[in-house]
């Protein structure tokens, strides 16, 4: 399975091309959190509620949550409630789920395609009529295909209501409705996988003072069952020099298989040390069949980065740069003395000789 792209460009493009508005995580009624409208949604307009059906699956549910195995199928039932002063149509669907960016489940938008959840739930009807103050039960039936992949997915049980929107001149998506947790029956296989750690230092213009690490790693679920994590991190020199503990990062949201999440951990007040080890452990937590999470093997990443402290070596190579300076200087000062030395001496000494060969008398040497 592949994690659902969640980049803020393809979500805004999606945004644009389908005038949906994105599915976030609230509350619809005391008894069952619900997938609502975000933000960017008139609260005022969403005027009905869901919940989940009381039935031999429990009474006051939060969430849907079922273990079938390929070729199996369970009846279930969401009620929806309209507490507005008019009369409201709603459409009623299941759509696919993925993991976003801040750790909600968001489910694909109205019209695109769903290939697990969203296409196994088939509500008994596609859409509901609710006049004010009345509410309904509308079966639904999760059917499972033989040739299903083991395993955990995730997505929701949608009702949703289109709406103008005076400000932008487009339809909006306004939808509500209640996460469904599937785990596919089989043998289960959980893992998870620290991808492409890097460590990066960022020391400033005081070349005695330490400096920011970064360092940044993406935890890929590369098995079959959903996962979250406790990762730790830690950045030290070489031979196990001035290790620092980086700080505790924000829960690491359950990610479904296939997700990938990118983790980014600032460790301050790093010296210089020149070369970087930076270290990740993360203890990968499971959901087994009965609701307990249960952690399983470690696994960890390592990787190299630099923690030069430029300015101090730019300064230690002007301070060579000045020494070799002055002793060429005092050399060339000891040459051109020695040469002058050597001129005077020359001089000198020919002046000697002509002096001798002054005062001897002429023809002496007859």
């Amino acid at each position: 399975m592949n994690a659902r792209p969640s980049s803020p460009r393809l979500r805004h493009r999606v945004r644009a091309l389908c005038a949906a508005v994105a599915v976030a995580l609230a509350i619809a009624l005391p008894a069952a959190p619900a997938l609502a409208a975000d933000s960017d949604t008139d609260a005022d307009a969403v005027n009905w509620t869901v919940r989940t059906e009381s039935n031999n699956f429990g009474a006051d549910r939060t969430n849907y949550g079922y273990t079938i195995d390929p070729g199996g199928s369970v009846a279930d039932g969401i009620v929806v409630a309209n507490h507005g002063q008019e009369p409201v149509e709603l459409k009623v669907y299941a759509a696919d789920g993925f993991t976003s960016e801040d750790g909600a489940l968001s489910l694909v938008v109205a019209g695109e395609e769903s290939k697990a959840v969203g296409a196994w739930i088939t509500p008994d009807q596609e859409s509901v009529t609710l006049a004010a103050g009345a509410s309904a039960s509308i079966p639904f039936t999760v059917s499972i295909p033989d040739n299903a992949t083991p395993g955990d997915y995730a997505g929701g049980i949608v009702t949703s209501l289109t709406v103008p929107d005076a400000a932008t001149g487009v339809n909006v998506d306004r939808r509500l409705g209640i996460r469904v947790n599937l785990r596919v029956g089989g043998e289960l296989a959980p893992a998870l996988a620290v991808e492409g750690l890097s460590v990066s230092w960022n020391g400033g213009l005081n070349p005695f003072a330490g400096g920011d690490a970064t360092v940044t790693y993406t935890l890929h679920n590369t098995g079959n069952a959903a996962v979250s994590a406790e990762p730790a991190s830690t950045v030290g020199g070489v031979f196990g020099l001035l290790v620092t503990d980086a700080p505790a990062v924000a829960a690491v949201p359950e990610l479904l298989p296939g997700e990938s999440l990118t983790q980014t951990v600032v460790v301050p007040n790093v010296p210089p040390l020149f070369a970087l080890l930076a270290s990740t452990t993360v203890t990968p937590v499971v959901m087994d069949a009965a609701g307990s999470r249960s952690p399983i093997t470690e696994v960890s990443a390592t990787g190299v980065g630099v923690a030069v402290p430029w300015m101090l070596l730019i300064i230690l190579a002007l301070i060579a740069a000045a020494i070799v300076l002055v002793l060429r200087r005092r050399g060339r000062s000891k040459a051109e003395a020695q040469q002058r030395e050597d001129a005077r001496v020359t001089e000198a000494v020919e002046k000697a000789l002509e002096e001798e060969r002054a005062k001897a008398p002429v023809g002496a040497n007859d």
